[in-house]
């Protein structure tokens, strides 16, 4: 008897305990994700009463130019920024992981950029982009290259954001740092008698071992710039000529300019359906892939 009040008690603390988290995800999360699938089988403006026209939304997605244009930037951003941190976060993590003096003051000024404002950040490289005034294109006039048009360029716009965005590698450069010191030096010294070289030991101790903080980093990183929307909206507003016309911009103008609440929703089910399946299929590999026995 004792032992079964003991036990009900511990559970209702327990619940009590997640009873605001779950507030809160059925109120913003689970309630807004319903909700929006329902609206993406109507037509609706927000203001007028709803009509129902099933899907009609998705129908018309697959034939809407602004859509496609949208989702191939959000894709072709994601492929590139991801390899592209995965690679510099982890070597500037090999770096950074050296025992020398002042590397913490190191590791604190690439970590810093990492929690500035995203408003704030996309404004400062704007400011260093601009073709006649900014300083990327004084120190390219140094060396005698001609004026770049980063964000007024179809061909420039996207690499601009792009190296923004790896510019705040700091959060990555982290989690890597973190996996690195939980690898037991043991390990290395081990292969280090056996006579590897430090390229062997990097693929077959390193690597392996950090498997599981690439795999957060490719998962985290994926979901966030599948959702990139402040840096070109403040930057470019989806241009020159759609070159930066992310899937979240596209939601974005549908939702507040055009009022298209309906087909709106359809665009976020699209892109919560798209996030769900790729994050699903990264967790698949991850089974064959991601390296427990240690971590």
């Amino acid at each position: 008897m004792f032992n079964s009040d003991l036990l009900r008690r511990e559970a209702i603390q327990g619940y009590l305990f997640i009873l605001p988290w779950f507030i809160g995800f059925v109120v913003f999360t689970a309630g807004p994700l319903t909700a929006a699938l329902g609206f993406s089988f109507t037509d609706w403006n927000g203001v007028s009463p709803m009509e129902f026209i099933g899907f009609e939304n998705y129908i018309q997605l697959s034939q809407d130019s602004r859509f496609w244009q949208s989702l191939k930037v959000t894709l072709v951003f994601t492929f590139f920024y991801l390899i592209l941190n995965l690679i510099i976060g982890f070597s500037l993590a090999l770096v950074m992981n050296q025992p020398v003096r002042g590397i913490r003051i190191f590791r604190t000024i690439y970590y810093l950029p990492a929690v500035l404002s995203g408003v704030a950040v996309a404004v400062l490289w704007a400011i260093l982009f601009h073709r006649e005034f900014g300083a990327l294109n004084w120190l390219l006039g140094l060396v005698g290259i001609k004026r770049i048009g980063w964000l007024v360029s179809e061909s420039w716009a996207l690499p601009s954001i792009i190296i923004m965005e790896l510019w705040r590698v700091g959060s990555t450069i982290i989690i890597f740092l973190a996996g690195l010191q939980g690898i037991p030096p043991e390990l290395y010294e081990a292969a280090e008698v056996d006579g590897a070289n430090r390229r062997w030991r990097l693929w077959s101790i390193t690597i392996p071992l950090m498997s599981p903080s690439i795999f957060f980093v490719l998962i985290v990183g994926f979901i966030n710039t599948m959702q990139v929307f402040t840096q070109a909206y403040i930057m470019t507003d989806g241009g020159p000529n759609f070159a930066t016309y992310f899937y979240s911009i596209n939601l974005y103008i549908t939702t507040f300019r055009e009022l298209r609440l309906g087909y709106a929703s359809a665009q976020a089910g699209v892109l919560f359906l798209i996030i769900f399946l790729v994050t699903l299929g990264i967790f698949w590999v991850s089974r064959y892939r991601v390296n427990y026995e240690l971590v």
